[in-house]
């Protein structure tokens, strides 16, 4: 495994940790009771000084992002019976949010991240029909998909999140072309991305293995027929009374911005 798959890795369980910690407060934005399980107390205690440092500066991105595509996957996504959790990581949705219980949730990582999440999980129920699939998303990976039951032939969503900064430009392009071949008009999308500036700036532990960026998240997803929302976290809709320190406007360069996308497929690509 390489340094920066270790640290993805290492990255789902802080965002699991991240999502204990709001989970105690009593006016959380969103309750989920396995966090604590798949971070672990020593993880949990090692991110709480830096949770409270950005919920201090009024910048608790992870936070408002949970919350963001909870609220995407219960709204707009809510009629579609088959959701696509690309590097699924820690994700517990299909366990804490109310699905109709015909729906599936397909969940999509590297083997070793799979194998602890089913190793801590075990034989807990999920709320709908769950499926994991072990994969590389840089390798191919749709045959796995449609081989664990999904319907090429009905609407789907797709949700990606903190995902498509970790990979090259040319692998978020293969990655959306497969997303799109897979999919139906009136599919949906879910994804949040990062400008150039903010990729080239980054220095943490996590972020300086950050590749791509994006101004113009509208532009990308065009390119494959998506027609995509965007809001910058902290404006009205990506806020929810916490992420008070907003950003830059979207036309300021030279300053980071942070964007949650929403996106429907209108018509078929034949990119």
């Amino acid at each position: 495994m390489s340094e920066t798959q270790d640290l993805v890795s290492l990255s789902s369980r802080m965002m699991a940790a991240v999502r204990a910690i709001e989970t105690q407060r009593n006016d959380g934005l969103f309750k989920d009771p396995l966090a604590a399980k798949l971070a672990g107390e020593e993880l949990i205690a090692e991110i709480t000084p830096s949770a409270q440092k950005y919920e201090d500066n009024g910048t608790p991105i992870v936070i408002v992002r949970t919350r963001f595509f909870d609220d995407f996957l219960m709204s707009e996504a809510a009629s579609i019976r088959q959701v696509v959790i690309l590097g699924a990581g820690m994700d517990t949705r299909a366990f804490r949010l109310p699905w109709q219980s015909d729906t599936q949730i397909y969940e999509l990582d590297r083997p070793e991240v799979m194998e602890y999440k089913t190793s801590v999980l075990g034989d807990i129920q999920s709320k709908c029909e769950r499926h994991l699939i072990s994969v590389d998303l840089t390798e191919p990976w749709a045959e796995q998909l449609i081989a664990s039951g999904y319907q090429v032939e009905i609407p789907s969503v797709w949700l990606m999140e903190g995902v498509l900064y970790y990979l090259s430009d040319q692998e978020v392009h293969k990655l959306l072309k497969v997303i799109t071949q897979l999919s139906v008009p009136l599919s949906w999308l879910g994804a949040d991305l990062i400008n150039s500036y903010f990729v080239w700036k980054s220095t943490g532990k996590l972020s300086q293995h950050w590749q791509y960026g994006c101004d113009e998240p509208e532009k990308l997803l065009s390119t494959y027929n998506w027609e995509a929302s965007v809001l910058q976290a902290g404006e009205e809709g990506a806020n929810y009374g916490r992420f008070t320190n907003k950003l830059q406007p979207r036309h300021v360069k030279d300053v980071p911005h942070y964007f949650f996308v929403k996106a429907s497929l209108k018509m078929k690509s034949n990119s």
